[in-house]
């Protein structure tokens, strides 16, 4: 039971299985690979749901591979450190998840023509989520009253950092761009713009 954190570059993590030298080798060292599918999401805000969907995209419709291999297996998460291990053992073309915020996310990234999904959700939904998850997942310190967490929800002191700038940092980052490029040849525009 980990209820024990520590801060990396201003963003909370829970001690159990992860690390600043592991979260400082996948920043730096681990080499996004051009045929790699990033699933991102803030915590609670669908990345299972858009991982079932990409699962079943990859095995063309098959479940078979869904029902017989866990999630964890299927797209490991490289920022945890066995879902680290399991990716830099994972043959290509590798289905890949992260909760990291962009700031966090390997500098390789930049230079790959690997393809990013981001999932976003309400962040009243994504609140009341992680709040619940906090209360029964033992990684999670005792989330207190729902004001409390409300609070540091919204001060930006949640597990993976601020909800706003995870969705910002990752709105004007290269994955962006071409979905921007398309609402705009549409006519449409981001919500937020």
């Amino acid at each position: 039971m980990a209820r024990q954190y520590f801060t990396h570059k201003g963003v909370l993590f829970p001690c159990l299985d992860y690390s600043p030298e592991k979260l400082s080798y996948v920043e730096n060292q681990f080499q996004v690979q051009d045929d790699d599918v990033f699933n991102i999401a803030y915590p609670k805000s669908g990345t299972s749901w858009m991982l079932e969907i990409l699962s079943l995209i990859r095995s063309d419709g098959d479940p078979g591979w869904v029902r017989s291999v866990v999630n964890w297996d299927r797209a490991p998460w490289v920022e945890y450190g066995p879902g680290l291990d399991a990716a830099l053992k994972y043959p290509p073309p590798r289905l890949l998840c992260s909760h990291l915020p962009v700031q966090l996310f390997p500098k390789s990234l930049q230079r790959s023509k690997a393809k990013i999904i981001y999932t976003l959700r309400c962040p009243k939904d994504v609140l009341v989520s992680l709040y619940h998850f906090s209360k029964i997942l033992r990684l999670f310190k005792e989330p207190g009253s729902l004001d409390s967490f409300l609070e540091d929800f919204l001060s930006g002191n949640g597990i993976c950092g601020d909800w706003r700038n995870h969705l910002l940092e990752a709105q004007n980052q290269r994955f962006d761009t071409v979905f921007r490029e398309r609402m705009q040849g549409l006519g449409l525009t981001f919500p937020w713009d």
